[in-house]
């Protein structure tokens, strides 16, 4: 079973395509969390985690709800991570919520896609990010292979600086960069509730027509991403940005 979670289609790209490969069914995290229902994962499948690089380590929310969910216990277990440019010293705190949630961890992989986190970084334009995807397809490949077989993906020793990105600044990354008070709705919003209801965290409400955000955010992008008008803006960082969504 392929499990993902995704705001920007990179993960959810990569989890159909090693679908495709493996021939094994796919579920939505991101779905699984709007709706509040948790998902039923048989015992004896093999689990594939296919999430985005938030601050060199899987999203909180994604942690948050494998450490919630009842039905993950002794199943073998693989995380594919896209992200920017690394994953830092993820690996070590996938081990150690294996280990809590008594899982068989089989490894993980970095799966380089567009950069899509434009609180902070530029996307690219759209001819750009589908040679980065199409770059990523023999890494995908390869993956899959490894899944295919059963065969533990080998990670490379984390260096001190990956150690220190997946530890102290992803520690600090949170409090002080994850929050939703940047984000605001221009005139030309048209209160179609795209926003509302691509949140997966139900942090976005419309109130008169314009979208209002809580204090509940993972900063997975996909409001403002998926605005149909990009009427969506994250203080002055995303202007004259792309509104970046996996184009293939």
């Amino acid at each position: 079973m392929i499990l993902y979670f995704s705001g920007t289609g990179n993960s959810e790209y990569v989890a159909r395509k090693i679908s495709a490969e493996i021939s094994d069914s796919i579920l939505s995290i991101t779905a699984s969390l709007m709706s509040e229902n948790m998902l039923r994962i048989p015992k004896s499948q093999v689990v594939t985690f296919v999430t985005p690089t938030y601050a060199w380590r899987i999203p909180r929310v994604v942690e948050e709800w494998i450490k919630k969910n009842k039905y993950l216990k002794g199943q073998k277990v693989y995380f594919l991570m896209t992200c920017g440019s690394d994953t830092g010293d993820a690996g070590a705190y996938l081990k150690k919520l294996c280990e809590e949630k008594e899982l068989e961890y089989m490894g993980y992989e970095s799966i380089v896609m567009p950069e899509n986190y434009i609180a902070m970084f530029k996307a690219p334009e759209k001819e750009e990010a589908i040679k980065i995807v199409e770059k990523a397809e023999s890494t995908i490949l390869q993956v899959a292979e490894s899944i295919i077989n059963g065969e533990v993906i080998p990670e490379k020793q984390p260096s001190f600086l990956d150690k220190v990105k997946s530890g102290i600044v992803n520690d600090a990354f949170y409090p002080i960069f994850v929050k939703a008070k940047k984000f605001y709705a221009k005139n030309n919003c048209i209160g179609c509730g795209k926003c509302e209801n691509s949140c997966p965290l139900q942090n976005i409400t419309l109130k008169k027509g314009k979208p209002v955000w809580g204090e509940n955010c993972t900063h997975c992008m996909a409001c403002i991403t998926n605005c149909p008008v990009e009427a969506i803006e994250y203080g002055k960082k995303s202007k004259g940005q792309p509104r970046y969504h996996c184009p293939l």
